[in-house]
């Protein structure tokens, strides 16, 4: 058992470091094509890659449906709630991003960690005293880092952190199917599902360029193939061994990488008053993670 937690955490540490490296891909991609159109592609492009494995997990281990009492398997209404959330989180923050930096996105984004047990809640799940101190310090490097001096807040920002509720709640819902449908077919259903869904938006509200698809290949290659394909699968994967907010709390370790990416490939800097909020945000998430009881969801 410990082997196989420890196996989960590693996995999660390279979902991190994928995702926060994902920031400035995504980034670059909103010079050339609208953000709806982005995810269309990407996510088309990490079904493509994604195809094969299901196939061959299809063939080996059909799905079962879970009884007559069910009007659908779980691997449609699973793929279909999954791919919903992924959609919601996905395209938030791809509109924030037009008018936000990677390294806020990415900073932002990370309050996912404490809203996961705060949902949690919800559905009567607890959470210990880490959480909520590291709820309090998460916020308050949030206004430091976005609210500016006239106390507002950037746009971008706010699509960000609504993004982040979505992001939330997807790592929920991954950590209640996981166990439930096998990863190839979960992370392949959810993916072809927020594609479909980004590519409805895309022809009602965009417009579709070939060229500027064209212009943006690298950053649908690497947000499709390698974030889409490999990192959603690896926390399919992760979170059959461990809960969602023990993974949250792993995969905040995205907000680094993405500072870090921002900074080496972008040339993004941040005042004195933004590293003081990053730094209150890691801070919380380090309390949440090693306080003891802190999360028991």
């Amino acid at each position: 058992m410990k082997n196989r937690i420890l196996r989960a955490n590693l996995l999660l540490l390279v979902v991190a470091l994928i995702w926060g490296s994902t920031f400035v891909a995504q980034r670059l991609g909103t010079l050339h094509v609208g953000p709806f159109t982005f995810n269309a592609v990407r996510f088309f492009l990490g079904a493509a890659a994604l195809f094969p494995l299901a196939w061959r997990t299809w063939k080996q281990h059909p799905p079962q449906s879970v009884g007559a009492a069910a009007p659908l398997p779980p691997l449609l209404w699973g793929s279909a709630l999954a791919g919903l959330m992924l959609f919601a989180g996905i395209n938030l923050q791809q509109i924030g991003l037009i008018s936000t930096t990677a390294a806020n996105a990415g900073f932002i984004t990370g309050l996912y960690v404490v809203m996961v047990p705060m949902i949690g809640l919800l559905f009567g799940l607890r959470c210990g005293p880490g959480v909520w101190a590291g709820a309090l310090l998460g916020v308050g490097g949030l206004y430091l880092m976005s609210v500016t001096e006239g106390f507002k807040l950037a746009p971008g920002d706010l699509w960000i952190l609504a993004g982040a509720f979505a992001w939330a709640g997807h790592v929920l819902v991954i950590g209640w199917l996981s166990p439930k449908i096998r990863s190839f077919f979960l992370a392949f259903g959810q993916t072809l599902v927020c594609a479909l869904l980004s590519l409805g938006v895309a022809l009602a509200m965009e417009e579709i360029d070939a060229a500027g698809i064209l212009a943006a290949a690298m950053p649908l290659l690497f947000s499709g193939i390698v974030t889409t394909g490999v990192a959603f699968t690896l926390q399919v994967i992760a979170q059959k061994d461990s809960p969602p907010a023990h993974a949250a709390l792993i995969m905040q370790l995205e907000t680094v990488f993405a500072a870090l990416s921002g900074w080496l490939l972008l040339g993004e800097t941040m005042t004195s008053r933004g590293l003081l909020g990053a730094a209150l945000i890691l801070t919380g998430m380090l309390i949440a993670q090693f306080w003891k009881g802190a999360a028991t969801l």
